[in-house]
């Protein structure tokens, strides 16, 4: 099948999470403002995958009693691994993971505070259409808002069931006013830790003072709701002063209001913190490491166009996002191999371009653990290590096995569609370079690779017995991306990056 533009291959990487030989063909037709616009401008009435899990010619899904994703936390890890690898909005997908760290939200939490798993997958992972009482669960949200306004999303999120429990929101009342979601939204959901001094979290903390949660029905069945109630008469009415201004005006005081209307406290502090620019500078900054580069400090004429981009658009993060994939930084082709990829881009990605034939994604969650990261689970307010922070000797070993495991899986398919390939080592070579998207080999490193495969017939099997200990046959693709470096970067440092 034709095969992408090297741009386009990096924007399929950083934008979704890679591509199958089939989606590589359709956008091979395309440049890369077109692809672009193609990711960007999602449908979310149209991108829901859910009805083709458990069908045929789909990543497979492991069925215990019953599928139930919205109240079992394995089921909606599974859920949404199958969505990453088969939805047709990548970029939705994509946006959703980046909220997710952002917000970071560990449903362990949850789960030991309401004291039962279908209450905290629900909080975590429900589907509105689904649920019996239509709560929606915080990775839903995300996902609605995955290019979305910003300002709304905070809202939302100071809003959500299960950022109330993470947080401790439901606790915090006029009498004992909680410090928890006032802090992490100014110093990790907005402006950060320079821009506020310790008075503004006790400010922010009587801010929200009354944002709490309802409860009804019995717990752990399907009549039991969790729901945002603001409580007037655990609201503090005084003023609330800041060192930071929170109107137009310049003032950095909310006057006080009566209880009844004190839910405008905490919306006149969202909107302050959603719009001030050193929230546009860091989110900014944010997307350069998930979009650009994690090697390369965030260059300051891009956090210069993108914030002002943010904030012109009054935090609709649409034209944000589009604007990092048309920047000429997010284009060099110089950034495209500056990222590390997170264990679940890693494994998604590998599903995508090895195949997923009698493959379940239950399969990966394992894996997974072992390379780091769990999805509903960050391991606390900050999100994961990022960088070079998810390869310890055991993460990498893992993913190796992972690859390993995949390759061997897929390996009569595998050879199926290298069979019109299989006229030289050159044209095995290039079949592999293709179907797994990594960049042109220097002259030596393809040389040697054209050695190893001459001891190969055409479709993989050794063309000896005494060749058979050349290339291990699981190893044949797990092998490729090894030393297809194109630049004076170590191979295998090239090789964890994507």
């Amino acid at each position: 099948m034709a095969r992408p533009t090297p741009a386009v291959e990096h924007l399929l990487r950083r934008a979704g999470f890679g591509a199958t030989p089939e989606e590589g063909a359709k956008y091979s037709r395309m440049t890369l403002p077109i692809a672009v616009a193609s990711l960007v401008n999602f449908d979310p009435a149209k991108t829901d995958i859910d009805a083709a899990i458990g069908t045929p010619g789909y990543v497979g899904i492991t069925i215990r009693t019953a599928f139930a994703p919205n109240t079992n936390i394995t089921d909606a890890r599974q859920r949404w691994l199958f969505r990453m690898v088969h939805s047709p909005a990548p970029l939705q997908e994509k946006m959703t993971l980046f909220w997710h760290h952002h917000f970071a939200t560990a449903y362990s939490k949850i789960n030991g505070t309401v004291g039962n798993q279908p209450d905290a997958t629900r909080m975590m992972a429900a589907k509105k259409s689904q649920d019996s009482t239509g709560m929606r669960g915080q990775i839903e949200l995300l996902r609605d808002y995955a290019l979305g306004n910003f300002r709304d999303l905070l809202i939302e999120i100071a809003r959500d069931p299960a950022m109330l429990y993470w947080l401790d929101g439901r606790q915090n009342v006029k009498s004992a006013p909680q410090e928890n979601f006032g802090r992490e939204l100014m110093e990790l959901f907005t402006f950060g830790v320079e821009n506020y001094v310790e008075t503004d979290v006790y400010a922010a903390a009587r801010v929200f003072t009354g944002w709490n949660l309802r409860v009804t029905g019995t717990a752990g069945t399907p009549s039991a709701n969790y729901a945002f109630l603001y409580n007037a008469n655990n609201h503090d009415t005084n003023a609330k002063d800041f060192s930071f201004p929170i109107y137009a005006s310049g003032s950095k005081r909310i006057e006080p209001r009566a209880a009844a209307s004190g839910m405008q406290d905490g919306i006149d502090l969202i909107n302050a913190l959603a719009v001030h620019p050193e929230t546009a500078r860091r989110l900014a900054r944010r997307l350069w490491t998930w979009f650009v580069s994690e090697i390369e400090p965030p260059d300051e004429g891009f956090v210069d166009n993108i914030s002002q981009t943010y904030l012109k658009n009054d935090t609709n993060m649409k034209p944000v996002v589009r604007a990092v994939l048309l920047s000429s930084h997010f284009m060099d082709s110089s950034r495209h191999y500056q990222r590390y990829a997170w264990p679940v881009e890693f494994v998604v990605r590998s599903l995508k371009e090895m195949g997923h034939v009698g493959f379940s994604v239950d399969s990966a969650l394992t894996p997974l653990v072992n390379m780091g990261q769990q999805l509903f689970e960050p391991p606390d307010v900050n999100g994961w290590e990022l960088g070079p922070g998810w390869f310890s000797t055991g993460g990498m070993l893992s993913r190796m096995n992972f690859a390993a495991a995949l390759a061997t899986n897929q390996r009569f398919e595998l050879r199926e569609d290298a069979r019109p390939s299989n006229a030289s080592p050159e044209s095995l070579l290039s079949f592999a370079l293709s179907r797994l998207s990594l960049p042109e080999p220097a002259q030596d490193r393809a040389a040697r690779l054209h050695s190893r495969w001459r001891h190969l017939d055409g479709i993989g099997n050794a063309a000896s017995e005494q060749d058979r200990w050349f290339v291990p046959p699981a190893d044949r693709f797990r092998r490729l991306p090894t030393g297809l470096t194109n630049d004076g970067n170590d191979a295998n440092e090239r090789e964890r990056r994507e």
